[in-house]
């Protein structure tokens, strides 16, 4: 096992409403198709939609997540169709392969702090998260 310090200049929050409520369950992050960036670190943000790869996470833990931001029912690597099923809560660093990482499953997000614009889809899919402009 290979122990790496990461320093994280960002302290924004996701979140809408600082001492709103939220759930959110552990995960482990991978790093499929995350692209180094300048430093050569391959970082996953927070804000970003992610579900299980090949089944749900929800109901088998030991399920990395991926970015599941699609437009329609996405389907995971063994075919099998997997929908967004929560939001990154933190950025996290998958340089060295798949990392834990926080998913919430019920927030008020701030929809103007996330990596990207959600899809349609995947909104839907999120029924206990709420995205505020």
């Amino acid at each position: 096992m290979k122990f790496v310090e990461t320093t994280y200049n960002n302290t924004e929050t996701i979140f809408k409403y600082a001492n709103a409520p939220y759930v959110g369950v552990s995960v482990m992050v991978s790093d499929a198709g995350i692209t180094a960036n300048a430093d050569g670190k391959k970082i996953v943000p927070a804000g970003t939609i992610v579900g299980g790869d090949t089944k749900s996470v929800l109901d088998n833990p030991g399920e990395p997540v991926v970015k599941k931001n699609t437009q329609g029912l996405a389907t995971g690597a063994a075919g099998a169709a997997v929908d967004a099923e929560g939001v990154l809560a933190n950025a996290v660093d998958v340089t060295h392969g798949t990392a834990p990482g926080t998913m919430l499953i019920h927030a008020f997000i701030d929809k103007s702090k996330l990596p990207e614009v959600p899809a349609a889809e995947a909104v839907a899919a999120l029924n206990m998260i709420k995205f505020i402009v």
